[in-house]
């Protein structure tokens, strides 16, 4: 076409589009009235008629738009107007107009480009949501479609003014009762692909609205329904669903406490006889359900073979050559390797992997396609699989880590013909190791998108220290040959930046090669022809420094910072998962660093053979670095780093697992006062102990102990009965001649402390009395064995001494007060009273308070009751404390957010009395947990910090009280005017007053400043 042809074109085109924009506001002007600012112009044309002759115009409008005229600026400018001429008229009572506005505003929001409605159709929303209860069902549907299309490109920044509008509106339960509807036969199944869709994407957008669709009885049931529905497009609608659902921790719960009939309806989705869009959903929600250990086992206890199948058929499905394989298979290979990723914890189904030939599987998809076909029947040389292999999934490496971690001792693949496979994966990822290695060791190489880099490395890492003696070897072997002949250098690079990371005064956040070096000389410390060079050039003292940086700077980095992004791509999205991360915890730079630490020891022969390493270095002495390793047991939460901080302690002559609790119960070690055992060794030398302690801690040690009076043979009140049952007795235990003295009083330190102090002379004797004693943890640090990764650490805890066998040596009881009326029975004692059979042992050990009474000879300290003047449930938490160093925590996340405020009360009602009772008390570890848990709950909305202020001003806790005001102040002019302030005295209102002028010179400053 001629240049000047195409100019007439564009003219015609223009044309067309002026009269239409001229007939389009010849309708609108009618019903904006021009007496109105443009800015401020509103639709107020109540006229039907008139409605329907400007809806027809938009329509005509829309529809002359195309890619050649929707960039015009008169199509630009016409927006705004006709999203407000929508906005109005989505408003009238006429159901045939709503039917034809709905119409055309669905049309509006799908023609026009996303970046020309950002501005404007927001104004759309409210009238949308408002109409979702419609009983016209056209109309409901294409609101339903019209959110579909707007929510996914508004920005961020309007999330909390939309999530408003759809509370307002009820939008959530207007679309549940819609489901509802298709559930009885009524609706269509596009109707019901379009409320699904919405919902779902209200649950994945706003987290808050999963609380009270999880919460649903009715909808879960309704779900239940509409799942059996043959039609491949609805089982994707309610797996989606369900995946919306589980996104919150608390919905995942709730979906598996029945959960069989849903595990099998998961598991029938994910056959490969279902579409794929169907079975990847199924994988999604899959994955989903299993993001906690917890609830992973609960997963693979209702159908543990079926799954792993399922995970099997999905990796294997797209085993042929790239151009055969579709986008879907794609997807569905992806997710199933998602799924695959619950071999990171221990369990039943790693047997199953095992069995059903995850090794082949995972070894063909790193297969170049020209192999793929026919993998290889004999071990190959690295050279011979650089040749053909290439870069796999990231998740490969991810599963293949997982399951040499759980891998058995003994466990052989040459048993079953699959060492070949095995040699396959072992091979690749020390090949890509080391590659990671060499590129992380480059001045400006950027690590940061090394995803299968990273995995790699974790999983040689796993491979070389695997319980599997097989596959630690191979790794070793071939990690050995692919270092070669560069690993020396690799190795000196790696710890020169470690060293530069460890002296620098501004340690800043890890970056990508912090993580491959760690991990990297974590790797060469097994490896015996590296490690000596790493101990010759004082890697040990360069650990040591690397540690304490970290700890210095209080980093809480997982394995989810690292980790490729199958594993955290849902993280961003989900809410109150309570075990989102793994045995490293938040401490990976740390635990790896004790590791290597751990392994450059464990070689290098016992610690009087070091005389010199913690000479002439400034970041610990000897006894820092033990205390500090006792405190990394005791006051962190991650298990990996309490165990290898353990098993580090061993080697200086500490064996055990140290713990608050622990250091308390300690005090009690040696203690006569209230001992009521005695354990006699045949030479007549005699170890004076307590018998709960014994019971919990080493029953083997301790014989079957009868009370000397019967409970139904005591006369007079229920009091005076169960004094006569309490009165102090001692019993005796007789001990072989193989037993010795300092041997046993350093078990019993054990017992007690949860760790005890040895030279080497006496580990020999103290292995044998250990193993007779049934002390698996005590002898697995006596014996230096590695801490195996999953593990749960042992540490104290005498929670048992509460049951029924406890109460035989129980001596003294608790009493809370009556503080309603409530039914009272125990099944230990007739005393009608409140109350919770202790023993003095534990209370005197663990409170000042209690030390005190008993050792003050009054009447009270005497006495079978000892009354303490908090509530029943305050009690409890006080006593689970005492005995295990815990208090048990409030519910969290949706579940506290939506519990009405008088509950919530309620709920912290304990938590206010035991910190007013631990001030008294001088129970300091209670009142900063109670401080901090009652912190947390406190909100500037007002009820809440209002009565919590006024119980803590009752209770002179004047620290909790001036938080509870700082909260209070910037809503300091909004409680005075609903009159809420009126609830405060005097002084504590003028406290909230003047918090809210020092929050609002804060303010003022920072904007200045700004």
């Amino acid at each position: 076409m001629s240049k000047r042809g195409g100019v007439g074109n564009n003219q015609a085109i223009t044309d067309r589009l002026l009269t239409c924009h001229q007939r389009l506001y010849s309708s609108l002007n009618f019903g904006f009235r021009s007496s109105y600012d443009d800015k401020e112009r509103k639709w107020r044309c109540p006229d039907i008629e008139m409605q329907k002759h400007v809806l027809h115009s938009i329509g005509a409008f829309l529809g002359f738009i195309s890619a050649d005229t929707c960039q015009h600026p008169l199509v630009k400018d016409s927006v705004a107007d006709m999203i407000k001429a929508l906005e109005g008229i989505l408003q009238c009572n006429s159901e045939g107009v709503l039917i034809i506005a709905a119409k055309v505003a669905l049309k509006l929001v799908r023609d026009l480009p996303s970046s020309m409605l950002q501005s404007h159709v927001l104004h759309l929303i409210q009238p949308f949501s408002s109409l979702l209860s419609s009983h016209q069902v056209k109309v409901a549907s294409r609101c339903a479609n019209g959110l579909n299309h707007i929510l996914p490109y508004l920005s961020l920044k309007k999330d909390g003014v939309i999530w408003e509008i759809l509370k307002e509106t009820n939008a959530v339960i207007h679309v549940i009762n819609n489901i509802q509807k298709f559930s009885r036969g009524m609706e269509s199944i596009k109707y019901f692909q379009r409320m699904a869709s919405l919902l779902r994407r209200i649950l994945w957008q706003w987290p808050p609205s999963r609380y009270h669709v999880w919460n649903d009885a009715e909808l879960l049931r309704v779900l239940e329904v509409i799942r059996v529905n043959p039609d491949s497009s609805v089982k994707v609608a309610v797996l989606q669903l369900y995946s919306a659902l589980a996104l919150c921790g608390n919905g995942a719960e709730r979906l598996l406490e029945n959960g069989e009939n849903l595990i099998k309806m998961v598991v029938q989705c994910m056959d490969s006889t279902q579409p794929p869009s169907v079975r990847i959903e199924a994988f999604k929600l899959a994955r989903l359900l299993a993001m906690s250990g917890q609830r992973c086992s609960k997963m693979m206890r209702l159908c543990c073979e079926p799954i792993v199948q399922a995970i099997i058929c999905g990796l294997r499905g797209c085993s042929l050559s790239d151009r055969q394989i579709a986008k879907d298979q794609i997807s569905l290979l992806v997710e199933a390797g998602h799924l695959a990723l619950i071999t990171r914890w221990a369990g039943e189904h790693h047997i199953y992997f095992w069995k059903l030939g995850i090794d082949r599987v995972l070894s063909t998809l790193l297969l170049s396609k020209s192999h793929k076909a026919q993998p290889p029947q004999h071990s190959l040389s690295l050279k011979e699989l650089r040749a053909i292999t290439d870069e796999g999934p990231a998740f490969i490496w991810d599963i293949i880590g997982g399951l040499v971690t759980h891998c058995g001792e003994d466990f052989n693949p040459e048993m079953n013909g699959s060492d070949v496979f095995i040699g396959i994966l072992i091979g690749c990822a020390c090949l890509t190791f080391v590659d990671s290695v060499h590129q992380s060791s480059q001045i400006y190489q950027d690590a940061a998108n090394n995803i299968s880099g990273r995995s790699a490395s974790r999983a040689v890492l796993m491979m070389i220290y695997s319980p599997c003696k097989y596959i630690a070897s191979q790794a070793r072997s071939k990690l050995s040959e692919a270092l070669k002949p560069e690993g020396k250098r690799y190795l000196k690079s790696l710890m020169d930046y470690l060293c530069y990371v460890s002296s620098r005064d501004e340690f800043g956040r890890p970056d990508e090669r912090t993580f491959f070096s760690i991990v990297g000389l974590t790797c060469y410390s097994g490896l015996p022809q590296y490690r000596k060079y790493v101990l010759q050039s004082e890697g040990i003292k360069m650990l040591l420094a690397f540690i304490k940086q970290c700890l210095k700077n209080d980093f809480h980095l997982g394995r989810l910072s690292f980790a490729s992004n199958s594993q955290n791509m849902f993280s961003s999205w989900t809410c109150c998962q309570t075990c989102a991360e793994d045995w490293d915890g938040g401490g990976i730079l740390v635990l790896f660093g004790l590791w290597g630490l751990a392994e450059l020891i464990h070689n290098s022969g016992p610690m009087r053979n070091h005389p010199d390493l913690f000479c002439g270095q400034m970041e610990y002495t000897e006894a820092q670095f033990i205390n500090k390793l006792q405190e990394i047991c005791s006051d962190t939460s991650i298990p990996g780093l309490r165990w290898y901080a353990a098993y580090l302690l061993s080697y200086f002559g500490v064996y055990g697992f140290p713990s608050r609790l622990g250091k308390r119960i300690g005090n009690a070690f040696g203690e006569k006062e209230n001992a009521d055992m005695q354990l006699i060794l045949k030479n007549g030398e005699s170890v004076s102990i307590h018998g709960v302690v014994l019971m919990v801690q080493c029953p083997s040690l301790l014989q079957t102990v009868e009370l000397p009076l019967d409970k139904g043979s005591s006369e007079g009140s229920p009091v005076r009965q169960y004094t006569e049952l309490t009165k102090k007795f001692k019993k005796e235990v007789h001990l072989s001649s193989h037993v010795h003295h300092l041997p046993l009083v350093k078990l019993l330190e054990f017992i007690y402390l949860g760790y005890l102090q040895a030279g080497e002379d006496l580990l020999k004797s103290l292995k044998s009395f250990a193993k007779h004693c049934k002390l698996q943890p005590l002898l697995q640090m006596l014996h230096r064995n590695r801490p195996k990764w999953g593990m749960a650490f042992p540490g104290l805890d005498l929670a048992l001494a509460l049951n029924s066998d406890g109460h035989t040596f129980s001596d003294v009881a608790l009493e809370a007060e009556a503080t309603e009326v409530m039914q009272w029975t125990c099944k230990f004692c007739p005393v009608l009273v409140p109350h919770m059979h202790v023993h003095k042992v534990i209370l005197w050990s663990s409170c000042d308070y209690f030390r005190a009474m008993f050792r003050s000879g009054m009447q009270e300290s005497r006495s079978p009751f000892i009354k303490v003047p908090v509530s029943w449930e305050a009690l409890v938490k006080l006593v689970d404390w005492l005995y295990s160093d815990k208090l048990p925590t409030l519910v969290t996340g949706c579940l506290w957010d939506n519990m009405d405020e008088r509950k919530k009360l309620k709920e912290l009602q304990p938590y206010l009395e035991l910190c007013w009772l631990a001030d008294y008390w001088l129970l300091d570890d209670i009142q900063e947990h109670c401080s901090r848990v009652i912190n947390s709950c406190l909100d500037s909305s007002g009820n809440l910090s209002l009565e919590v202020l006024q119980i803590a001003a009752r209770l002179s806790l004047w620290k909790l009280a001036e938080t509870a005001v700082n909260r209070l102040g910037p809503s300091y002019s909004r409680l005075r005017l609903t009159g809420e302030i009126e609830k405060l005295d005097k002084d504590l209102a003028d406290m909230v007053r003047v918090a809210s002028v020092r929050h609002s010179q804060d303010s003022t400053k920072c904007k200045l400043e700004e």
